[in-house]
């Protein structure tokens, strides 16, 4: 018996997690995918092959975010339902429709329907005084200049489109569409609108790929089937291996005499996997000619179809960078009371995360112009009409809008925000091809994450609390907080805080008592930079209330830098690296630790190992290298509390 009609005999019978993994790491050094750069019009469903950072602002300028009259905050100081104020057009407002600029003397913006009319059209009676920057949309509010817009391996959405293009992107660059040939073989097999005959059968496997890999990122290219020959199915193979970045085979992978598929590939390159522990399936083949994947299916169409979403779309899912498709909806549990008007139908953007073994769903940002909450969120959580809301624990049913596949492997982080989390979530991503890992991040301050993690809502809390009685950072907090519970702190890293001003220095702005005589923007309650601010007033001597501003909060650092850009502010506190991205002056006020609280047994997860992996590498101290600001001697260094 020759090599033409000799009978295959399986060279393993392995499973199907271990076939995967062997094959995978046989292709490792191989697959290395390719770039392109295209337009963001033409980008819905291409993967982006690295992060993309915002060019500009947005909004570019101060704008209303209502229709109304824009004011004077201070000129409207005293007003209220007993003593009403009447203000004068051209002297006390002019009128401002949604979106227009806001240019000085204005600060804020009173709705139309806050207007009472007089006699007079020009005059407005209004009853309630207006806070500086009401109703008013800052520069940068949406999305900043320098901040990652998407990272790497991201499925460009149409959602997307119009917040890469508000951030000034016109172009990104995606990974290029593989080149996939698809081969059907059988002497048996007849084209489809041709009426087969006794022993004919319609070819359609083939069709069913080339339709998933062109909706799934690759390029396929399908041919008429190969007949049973040994000699014209090598001298196809051989052929495609040239031209195609990979190679799939439908049928003649059993043991018949004619199914020839397994001789050729070893003939031509090397087989890794015959044989699969998996029914139906099991004679699939992997193999490798020229350093490029080929994939042998078997011919029953369910065979088919399972064996190439088991081992075909996990090579191709590298290839393209694309994640694999999911379910619509999953029940989660909601982390936060969220209060709805019975009028409405609403759709809350949610961040989700499996935290011992519950669906956590943690509210985005509500407001209409939160473009980038879109591209956040993991779903929507549907409040439904006629409904108050929902309480904190509820749960509630989540449509999706990312993959569960990737909210499964997510690292739930809840607390103090820092431009370094978006790069350990990018280089997460790409850790571990085939694996990839997430870090699911909200913003809601130092001390709101240590208790989402003390209610079990989150894997672990960025942390940066100052004791101002004894100057340390972070553990004496912790300790309070979770008393008698067993509780972990990995340390991260050290980062400047200081005042972040406009370039040039305008005010003249030299310390913390120069706050007195200036426009201030604050961070929200609870988080560590303001901590840090009444520590630093504490010292001071100064009284919080007695600046400008002070009650007036941004939700992250970046935010802080942009209102500073766009002249609302002429200080705020924040991070070195905050400054540096928006090019604007930075005074150093001290360095605090920026630590990670977690508990003990989610430190077994292999998200949490991939995660203490990279704040150790190189690879992420040279990014932090580039931002500027930042230490990382101790980094992932984990200390028992």
């Amino acid at each position: 018996m020759n090599k033409n009609n000799k009978r295959n005999l399986y060279l393993e019978n392995l499973s199907v997690e271990d076939a995967l993994e062997k094959y995978l790491g046989a292709l490792k050094d191989f697959l290395i995918p390719c770039y392109e750069n295209i337009s963001v019009i033409d980008s819905p469903g291409r993967v982006t092959y690295q992060p993309v950072y915002a060019n500009c602002c947005s909004p570019l300028y101060n704008a209303s975010a209502m229709d109304g009259i824009a004011v004077i905050a201070s000129s409207t100081s005293g007003a209220r339902e007993s003593n009403p104020l009447f203000i004068k057009e051209g002297k006390d407002f002019v009128f401002i429709d949604t979106g227009d600029p806001i240019n000085q003397p204005w600060d804020a913006v009173i709705m139309a329907e806050d207007l009472i009319e007089t006699d007079d059209p020009s005059v407005f009676k209004i009853l309630h005084a207006a806070s500086s920057w009401q109703n008013v949309r800052p520069i940068g509010e949406d999305i900043v200049t320098g901040e990652m817009i998407l990272p790497g391996m991201h499925k460009i959405r149409p959602i997307d489109i119009g917040v890469l293009l508000a951030g000034g992107i016109n172009s990104v660059e995606v990974y290029a569409k593989p080149k996939i040939a698809v081969f059907p073989t059988g002497n048996e097999m007849v084209e489809i609108g041709k009426e087969p005959k006794a022993g004919e059968i319609i070819e359609s496997n083939s069709r069913m790929f080339e339709a998933s890999i062109n909706q799934n990122g690759g390029s396929a290219f399908r041919f008429p089937a190969i007949p049973d020959d040994y000699s014209l199915l090598k001298t196809t193979i051989k052929k495609a291996i040239d031209e195609y970045d990979m190679v799939i085979i439908n049928a003649g992978t059993s043991a018949g005499t004619e199914d020839h598929v397994v001789h050729v590939i070893r003939e031509l390159g090397n087989v890794i996997v015959h044989g699969v522990a998996m029914k139906p399936g099991k004679p699939v083949i992997l193999g490798i000619i020229n350093n490029k994947p080929i994939i042998g299916t078997p011919g029953y169409p369910v065979s088919a179809y399972l064996s190439y979403e088991t081992f075909v779309v996990p090579v191709l899912s590298v290839l393209t960078g694309a994640p694999e498709q999911s379910q619509n909806n999953v029940e989660a549990v909601i982390a936060r009371r969220l209060v709805s008007s019975l009028k409405h139908k609403e759709y809350v953007r949610v961040k989700l995360g499996f935290v011992d073994g519950r669906l956590v769903a943690s509210p985005l940002a509500r407001g209409a112009g939160a473009a980038m909450s879109l591209v956040r969120a993991d779903g929507f959580c549907i409040i439904n009409q006629n409904s108050e809301g929902i309480e904190a624990g509820e749960k509630v049913n989540v449509r999706l809008s990312r993959p569960l596949e990737e909210i499964e492997k997510s690292l739930v982080c809840i607390g103090s925000h820092d431009l370094v989390l978006d790069i350990i979530n990018d280089m997460m991503i790409g850790y571990n091809k085939g694996k990839n890992s997430y870090l699911a991040s909200s913003h809601v301050g130092s001390m709101a994450g240590l208790m989402a993690l003390r209610r079990g809502e989150c894997h672990i809390a960025p942390t940066h609390l100052l004791d101002e009685d004894t100057g340390l950072y972070n553990n004496g907090w912790i300790k309070n907080i979770f008393d008698q519970f067993p509780v972990n702190l990995i340390k991260g890293f050290g980062r400047i805080q200081g005042l972040i001003l406009p370039k040039s220095n305008p005010k003249g702005i030299e310390s913390i008592k120069d706050l007195l005589h200036c426009r201030y923007i604050n961070r929200q309650k609870g988080a560590g930079t303001r901590l840090f601010l009444d520590f630093q007033l504490k010292m001071a001597g100064i009284d919080p209330d007695s600046i400008d501003g002070y009650n007036r909060e941004a939700a992250t650092h970046m935010a802080v830098a942009a209102a500073v850009k766009g002249g609302s502010a002429d200080a705020g506190m924040g991070i070195a690296s905050a400054a540096s991205a928006l090019d604007l002056d930075f005074i150093p006020l001290g360095t605090e630790e920026y630590d990670f609280t977690v508990l003990p047994h989610f430190l077994d997860m292999y998200e949490m190992k991939v995660f203490l992996d990279i704040i150790k590498s190189e690879a992420f101290h040279n990014r932090l290298k580039e931002l500027g600001g930042y230490t990382w001697e101790r980094a992932g260094e984990i200390v028992n509390l």
